[in-house]
């Protein structure tokens, strides 16, 4: 996903609900903790797949019970933030902090070739979810391929000057 002027955006959170008639949102963040989504300014809303993401900045925030609740620049009303309800707050990659040695954001990883420990090609990585069990990686070659974000056991190696990541991974599976 990128903002108008191809920067990359990084998902943080969604709208997911109205709050009162005054135009403020109910907000899911998938921060950790919630409260460092409103650290982010300007958000870019839109829905994933229209590429229709727009700035706009948080006037008031607050918590409310075990989430947040904001009021966006624009949004007067009950009416005009109902029309927000769905749409993902993303920010720009560059706002995000730098990364420590031993870490990466995923959508860092997004775009890497996949090559087993033998060296066969697998594909690209396309994007990774969570999972109760592990972290899994989407890879689109040949097929599509669901492979495990378990460092060590699976994950061998990840290396951003050759863009590619090594795993241990039988590629008939």
């Amino acid at each position: 996903m990128t903002a108008a002027d191809g920067a990359r955006l990084v998902v943080l959170g969604r709208i997911t609900g109205l709050f009162g008639v005054r135009g403020w949102v109910k907000v899911f963040s998938e921060t950790d903790p919630r409260e460092n989504i409103l650290r982010y300014s300007p958000w870019y809303l839109g829905r994933v797949h229209d590429g229709s993401q727009r700035p706009c900045r948080v006037v008031e925030a607050q918590r409310q019970g075990k989430g947040i609740v904001v009021r966006l620049d624009g949004y007067e009303d009950r009416e005009q933030a109902a029309a927000l309800i769905g749409e993902t707050i993303a920010v720009r990659r560059d706002q995000l902090p730098p990364a420590r040695p031993d870490e990466f954001y995923w959508i860092d990883l997004e775009g890497l070739t996949v090559e087993t420990v033998c060296g066969r090609p697998l594909g690209r990585i396309d994007y990774l979810f969570a999972t109760a069990a592990n972290d899994v990686i989407v890879v689109r070659g040949e097929r599509e391929r669901l492979v495990p974000f378990l460092w060590e056991d699976v994950v061998k190696d990840v290396d951003f000057g050759q863009g590619r990541m090594i795993v241990d991974w039988d590629p008939d599976f």
